[in-house]
């Protein structure tokens, strides 16, 4: 006999008569009775299936964020059923409109299965490995035995574009509850990049470009995404704001340290390049992403030197005056890259070029000094 899950829905009629099911089940059933028909070429080379492969670190993420237990998962999952399925209404007076009853869906547990996903196969997988097996989920079905329908349906439900990342950014240090390990590392930067952005007393003050104000803000002139890939190298890769992680007494970040930090560094940065501060990318490398990613860089290789200077604003000051001669944000030639100034751009390539070559003259200028 065939094992079958039988689970109250909701019965709704959509397009040319097709019947749509609204429902919950248990998630870690959802791929009991559902497959991926992945996309692949056959013998003849006609192309089959619609989905992608399984993305391993999204899949580690939703697990992640589903084995502690006490959570929402809201998002449908969403299935194309072969037809081989049973629905039986309730008892009483038909509605106008959807019903509800009993749907019955049979489980094959080595033959082809009920339904393909259609949306949500991370989801899925995560469901079938967590440990939280009795989550309740909701899911969406229609009826199409047809692959075209099926696949048509895959491109209109994905089509969306993601959210950007940029809108992530700035949404996360909004965001009080835990967060998927991959979004972790951006929150703190991210936050700071709102302190900067709105503080008056920053070097920063309406300086960066954000989503919400991108229309409002006609100062901004600096890429949000830059400076926060520069400050989450800091604190990731042993650098300055490092100093300042884990540090509190509950062992949280030391947010206001870290702060401290940025603007005493950039405003000796806006202090020292007066003529490159606040122009727009185009016109000063300074304010554009490589320029903004490599003196962070910088950062981390002058402020940890500091930590027992009396005056830590004016030795930074000092620090970036020596290596001023040799920086070229609006005009003339870099001559340590062979680059016009205006051919540095947003590239590892040339962001790692400029780092280094800001750091070697911070370091040839710092030895002049004590040999003196």
């Amino acid at each position: 006999m065939t094992e079958a899950l039988s689970l109250r829905a909701v019965r709704a009629e959509q397009g040319d008569g097709v019947d749509v099911y609204s429902f919950f089940m248990r998630g870690s059933d959802v791929l009991r009775i559902a497959d991926i028909s992945r996309v692949h070429r056959d013998e003849v080379d006609e192309l089959k299936g619609f989905q992608r492969k399984e993305i391993q670190n999204h899949v580690k993420g939703i697990v992640e964020y589903l084995d502690r237990g006490n959570v929402i998962f809201p998002n449908a999952i969403i299935l194309a059923f072969q037809g081989n399925i049973d629905f039986k209404q309730s008892r009483g007076p038909s509605p106008d409109g959807p019903v509800s009853g009993t749907l019955t869906i049979p489980v094959h547990p080595s033959e082809r299965k009920t339904a393909w996903i259609v949306d949500g196969q991370q989801r899925a997988f995560a469901l079938s490995r967590t440990k939280n097996e009795d989550i309740m989920v909701p899911v969406v079905g229609f009826v199409a035995p047809s692959i075209d329908v099926q696949r048509e349906q895959f491109i209109l439900v994905n089509k969306a574009k993601p959210l950007p990342k940029r809108l992530i950014n700035e949404l996360l240090p909004e965001i009080s509850a835990e967060i998927p390990a991959d979004l972790r590392p951006a929150k703190i930067p991210s936050e700071l990049c709102n302190l900067l952005n709105h503080d008056p007393k920053s070097p920063f003050y309406k300086l960066i470009r954000r989503m919400s104000d991108e229309d409002t803000n006609t100062t901004a002139v600096i890429v949000d995404t830059a400076l926060i890939n520069a400050m989450k190298q800091s604190i990731n890769n042993y650098g300055a704001l490092a100093l300042y992680k884990n540090t509190t007494s509950d062992g949280h970040a030391d947010v206001e340290g870290m702060y401290r930090v940025m603007c005493v560094y950039w405003s000796a940065v806006k202090k020292v390049f007066p003529e490159a501060w606040g122009l727009k990318p185009q016109e000063s490398r300074l304010m554009h992403s490589a320029g903004i990613q490599a003196m962070g860089v910088l950062m981390d290789r002058i402020m940890p030197r500091m930590h027992q200077t009396a005056d830590v604003a004016d030795e930074v000051e000092k620090c970036l005056r020596r290596i001023a001669p040799y920086c070229s944000w609006t005009d003339g030639t870099w001559e340590g890259l062979g680059l016009q100034w205006n051919e540095i751009q947003n590239l590892p390539r040339h962001i790692k070029a400029l780092a280094e070559y800001l750091v070697q003259v911070d370091f040839a200028e710092s030895q002049r000094q004590v040999q003196k």
